[in-house]
């Protein structure tokens, strides 16, 4: 699938991976003040039990900027009189380490391999960081990622206060440097959306193959082992998050992943999975019935949230405002559900009351790029809504639930969940439906064998 044409900057079309993050560390370096110090530490494994690792995921943020993906390593950037460099901090090369855990990149391959400008052994950190803090005025560190930095940083800060009479000064200010990067993230370049449309294509295939195979009896639990498999034989690294898979009632629980449900004649099933591929997250969610034809309340309603996801991606376009698909979803869900007598009064009063959230409790959705619910401000610097913008990646995805607890709601409906949800790249024109490869009509699906 081609990515269409965007204005993006940082990153040209034709760049390799290596250019592309030293553009972003360029562009990073051009919004700071001259001697400035930015350190992103990046996450160290974590266990699943007792010494079993968990697989392990970069710091999005770190990664962003480096490329680097080994634990237990540090990104520092340097800003000073006009000189910009890029110093990696890495686990040391352990042959003996390296027989459980395989082959660390080292402080040369820091160089060789990511083209950092100085790499020292993560072990050396502590000494060199007293030198840094010592030249720079401006220090950005990203609070509460790692608590052993803040501490190492505040304790510095304060001894050089002590020896103020000594001619020693600390620097003027410390800020966070996720105000920059998480800004810088919300406009995706050209590499970023290659590497998310391969994380998308695998998703398409794995929802082509679920859907076309799943049938009454099956146990949901099925359907996710269908799913996770594709992503890994395709070449993803597995799930991005743990894969939903609700039939019936289940349908209705918005974050459900116990998946150990039998799924029955006639139900309804909710799909939510995206693969991740090199660490960029795809995020789709279908609902379809089991044995591939709707009841006539199954689609009265998913037709409303269809209408509700087909309207919401028209304002998904440059100029609009990150909330304006919301509102427009939320609009059409409402008018459906009065059509179906589901609720009652004008709409503007139900969505002033909330009185429409009993059904649809959730935003329309979120940022999508290497975290699922993805960094960047849904609010200005002024307050008000985030202006979209060529080159943003969002999902869109309504949903309508209808809980067997509901009172004063017919039975025919009750049990009723479903959610549509694709990826949607906003262009110059525009927008592009990232996920358009996997059928959402009712006809379409319907089709489906």
């Amino acid at each position: 699938m081609q990515i269409p044409s965007v204005v993006v900057s940082v990153v040209p079309s034709n760049i390799n991976k290596n250019e592309a993050f030293s553009l972003r560390r360029t562009k990073l370096f051009e919004k700071l003040p001259d001697k400035s110090l930015v350190i992103i530490p990046n996450r160290n494994v974590s266990f699943r039990s007792q010494d079993l690792e968990n697989k392990f995921k970069p710091d999005s943020d770190f990664y962003y900027l480096t490329g680097f993906e080994e634990p237990n390593s540090i990104c520092v950037l340097k800003k000073d009189s006009g000189k910009n460099t890029f110093m990696l901090f890495v686990e040391p090369k352990n042959k003996e380490k390296e027989i459980w855990v395989g082959k660390c990149t080292g402080v040369e391959g820091a160089k060789s391999i990511y083209n950092a400008d100085e790499s020292y052994s993560t072990p050396e950190f502590n000494e060199q960081l007293k030198k840094l803090l010592q030249t720079a005025d401006h220090i950005y560190i990203p609070f509460g990622n790692n608590k052993d930095l803040d501490l190492k940083i505040t304790s510095y800060m304060g001894e050089v206060k002590k020896s103020n009479r000594s001619g020693k000064k600390t620097p003027s200010d410390i800020s966070d440097p996720r105000d920059f990067i998480h800004k810088m993230r919300l406009v995706k370049d050209t590499f970023e959306l290659s590497e998310m449309q391969k994380a998308i294509d695998i998703t398409e295939e794995a929802f082509q193959v679920a859907m076309s195979l799943t049938k009454p009896n099956m146990f949901e639990y099925e359907i996710e082992a269908m799913i996770d498999s594709k992503f890994r034989s395709l070449g993803g690294i597995g799930p991005a998050y743990s894969s939903i898979v609700g039939s019936g009632a289940n349908a209705t629980i918005l974050h459900y992943i116990n998946n150990n449900m039998q799924i029955k004649d006639n139900d309804l099933v909710l799909v939510d999975a995206g693969c991740e591929f090199n660490n960029y997250a795809a995020d789709v969610t279908r609902t379809y019935p089991s044995n591939h034809k709707f009841s006539s309340p199954q689609k009265d309603i998913y037709q409303i949230v269809l209408e509700a996801q087909l309207k919401a991606i028209e304002e998904a376009k440059p100029q609009k405002y990150f909330i304006d698909p919301h509102n427009k979803a939320v609009e059409t869900i409402v008018e459906g559900l009065k059509s179906l007598g589901l609720l009652k009064g004008s709409t503007q009063e139900i969505i002033d009351t909330g009185e429409y959230k009993k059904f649809y409790m959730h935003k329309t959705g979120h940022w999508l790029g290497l975290d699922v619910h993805d960094a960047g401000p849904y609010i200005d610097d002024n307050g008000n809504p985030i202006k979209l913008t060529p080159g943003m990646v969002l999902t869109v995805e309504p949903g309508i639930y209808i809980s067997n607890e509901l009172p004063n709601v017919p039975e025919y409906f009750k049990g009723i969940g479903i959610r549509i949800e694709d990826d949607v790249l906003v262009t110059d024109t525009g927008n592009k439906i990232l996920t358009a490869g996997i059928p959402k009509t009712v006809q379409e699906i319907e089709a489906i064998k």
